[in-house]
């Protein structure tokens, strides 16, 4: 679900370009009706693609003759910047993607060190300063992980419309799933890989941090001196966001957004209770071994996508997925691709 609504945010962005600035407002209105959330996402799709339009245009009119050249200024303070879009102290570069708690893009942080850096903002219907304080109360954990498979979390605030933000080390990889079928790993390469994983979230667990998000767009995965290597995102954002008991507020927020995602979440998680620990990492990490194997879901996504909330929750605490083979036999042709792609 969440690709169509990016697909859709897309859509209406191409159709929003051809209009007027003056004719946008209105279409936007209608394009995305009481969704605030697309809107908003809209919105700041919109901001990238007319800021490159305009440097674009200024680079060509004063160009100079040597193609090494740097023409373009440097950057305005956020106050008064019309063609740069700013964070707090980090400069947004481009939209990496979009999830159900926000949208992550790449950013630029200026001082006190110069660094790329990943900004998540997260959606509203949050309350702001409990989210924060949340984080700050978690920081001082996160700062104790040392693990050459952890991504560090840097920072946290509001922006200009109180919208919690976090940031975190950039990490230049793609999802491990992605990574491993792309790269054709065979089963004894994709568990050597998944290996990393496990041990970036012991580490963590040592360090009493639950990571509560494991899936494979929260691993990265990317080659470093010829050798595949795993880097575990967003530590301490699902908790951040939730406080240390997973209430009803949990899945009935603003926009009925969930935290964490369903197909990769444990019973006790997606049953709201309190008694989270870390049990529900090692729930999802077999979700994410299950995947890499099989290139499927324990889950059917289809039959998630279709059902509401309620029944998604009662699948996962009380249905049985089927055996990783069993998986695999059921897939038909697709199932021999996804053997073949495994050796």
């Amino acid at each position: 679900m969440v690709d169509r609504h990016w697909e859709k945010a897309k859509e209406i962005l191409a159709d929003a370009l051809e209009l007027t600035p003056e004719a946008r407002a209105a279409f936007l209105a209608r394009a995305c009706g009481d969704d605030k959330q697309l809107r908003q996402e809209v919105e700041n799709l919109l901001l990238y693609e007319v800021a490159d339009g305009q440097e674009a245009a200024s680079a060509e009119t004063t160009a100079p003759t040597s193609a090494h050249a740097e023409t373009r200024p440097e950057p305005l303070t956020p106050a008064t910047s019309s063609r740069e879009r700013w964070i707090g102290q980090y400069r947004l570069l481009e939209p990496l993607g979009e999830g159900g708690m926000g949208t992550v893009f790449k950013a630029e942080q200026r001082s006190p060190v110069k660094r790329t850096v990943a900004l998540k903002l997260i959606k509203p219907g949050f309350d702001t300063a409990e989210v924060i304080a949340r984080f700050e109360s978690e920081r001082q954990a996160l700062a104790r992980m040392d693990h050459p498979h952890v991504a560090k979390v840097l920072d946290a605030g509001a922006d200009d419309l109180g919208r919690p933000y976090f940031v975190m080390e950039y990490v230049p990889g793609v999802p491990i799933t992605q990574f491993a079928d792309t790269n054709k790993l065979s089963i004894k390469q994709r568990l050597e890989l998944f290996t990393q994983v496990c041990d970036a979230i012991a580490h963590a667990h040592t360090k009493a941090v639950i990571h509560r998000d494991i899936k494979a767009s929260n691993v990265m995965a990317y080659m470093a001196d010829g050798k595949p290597i795993v880097k575990v995102i967003d530590f301490g954002v699902a908790k951040a966001l939730t406080g240390d008991r997973l209430t009803d507020r949990t899945f009935n927020t603003a926009h009925g957004q969930a935290i964490g995602t369903y197909e990769s979440m444990s019973p006790e998680q997606a049953d709201g209770s309190p008694d989270i620990d870390t049990r529900t990492d090692v729930y999802s990490l077999g979700v994410l071994l299950y995947e890499l194997l099989t290139g499927a879901k324990p889950f059917d996504r289809d039959t998630f996508a279709k059902a509401a909330d309620q029944e998604i929750r009662r699948i996962i605490r009380e249905v049985d997925p089927p055996r990783p083979s069993t998986r695999l036999t059921s897939l038909g042709e697709a199932g021999t691709k996804i053997a073949a792609a495994r050796r």
